[in-house]
């Protein structure tokens, strides 16, 4: 879409046109809109769409001119968020998958202390929990995603962040009355249902959090590890996900990451690739854009380690988010996709 300026002069970013032209499509439209995001972009939606306001009508028409012919004469944007936005994410997502959402972008109270940390920003997770004891940082990092985990060990400086991963790799079963207990501390200030979980992190999550870490980040704190105990670094590093991990996976599965992946971005990421996975990518392409990017190989000139690692990372957060969304399975060649 084409920036649309408001009567005040705002530009609107991006996710605001999302959430206004989702908005006045209706809440049956909109809700078959958002089956196809992600929970985080879900999420961000939702917070954008219940902070808008005063939308004029010229606005909404520029939004929408890419994709319809024509739209109403009004607009109920700004009248009644907070229900409208409840009834649809509940369409998309179902009443018990969309609670917990919707009790954190509307700021209700039936959102669990642990809960609500995972649609915080990782400055405010970092924040909380601070000052709080190694293991209780440990569990807080084990019970959120990988990917915010990793975004929130990086708010540590290298020797807080070491400490925490190495307590997480040697977690394993929680007392659900010890989980209760941390729940019932951080519901003091976001209230709400307790947690039923009780398996919390072990080597699995800490090779999860390490493959979200930046290059740079990932390879000091690998190092450290070892340092500490050589053949658990092993042990992790054997669980990660890395670039060159992708000659496992099924043809389809590379034609469906390709699809998402722009030129530049491949090229720079094959110049530190192997042969053999470098041939997988050039067979699952056609072949005059197996020959162009060939050629794009071969002009391009040296590239730094740090350029080449940055390219592979994105990759692979692309290929991990199609793997959690049921489109790709990673490390399985053999398999038929999901």
């Amino acid at each position: 879409m084409n920036d649309q300026v408001t009567e005040s002069g705002v530009e609107l970013t991006n996710v605001q046109k999302a959430a206004v032209l989702l908005i006045s499509l209706g809440e049956a439209d909109a809700a078959e809109v958002l089956r196809y995001l992600g929970q985080k972009e879900v999420q961000q939606l939702g917070l954008t769409m219940s902070n808008l306001d005063n939308i004029p009508q010229s606005t909404v028409e520029a939004v929408m001119a890419d994709f319809m012919e024509a739209i109403s004469d009004q607009t109920s944007i700004g009248i009644n968020n907070d229900h409208y936005i409840k009834e649809m994410l509940s369409q998309a997502l179902g009443s018990d998958r969309a609670q917990t959402l919707v009790d954190r972008i509307l700021m209700t109270t039936n959102t669990s202390g642990l809960e609500s940390l995972k649609w915080m920003d990782s400055r405010q997770v970092a924040e909380i929990i601070r000052y709080e004891h190694p293991q209780i940082q440990a569990v807080v990092i084990a019970y959120l995603d990988p990917d915010q985990a990793a975004h929130v060990l990086q708010r540590f400086d290298e020797n807080v962040r070491l400490e925490i991963m190495m307590r997480i790799t040697s977690l394993d079963q929680i007392q659900p009355s010890a989980l209760q207990e941390l729940n019932d501390i951080l519901e003091s200030q976001f209230s709400g249902a307790s947690s039923q979980s009780a398996s919390l992190g072990g080597l699995k999550t800490t090779a999860n959090i390490m493959n979200y870490f930046d290059s740079n980040i990932e390879q000091e704190l690998m190092e450290k590890i070892r340092e500490v105990d050589e053949a658990l670094g092993d042990q992790i590093s054997e669980m990660m996900f890395v670039f060159d991990n992708l000659i496992d996976v099924e043809d389809r599965g590379i034609q469906v990451i390709l699809r998402e992946i722009n030129t530049d971005t491949l090229v720079v990421a094959l110049k530190g690739a192997e042969t053999g996975l470098q041939d997988k990518i050039f067979k699952n392409m056609s072949k005059r854009a197996a020959e162009l990017l060939r050629d794009d190989l071969e002009a391009k000139g040296p590239v730094r380690v740090s350029e080449v690692e940055d390219a592979q990372k994105e990759i692979l957060n692309v290929a991990r988010r199609l793997a959690d969304e049921g489109e790709i399975v990673l490390g399985s060649g053999g398999e038929e996709m999901m």
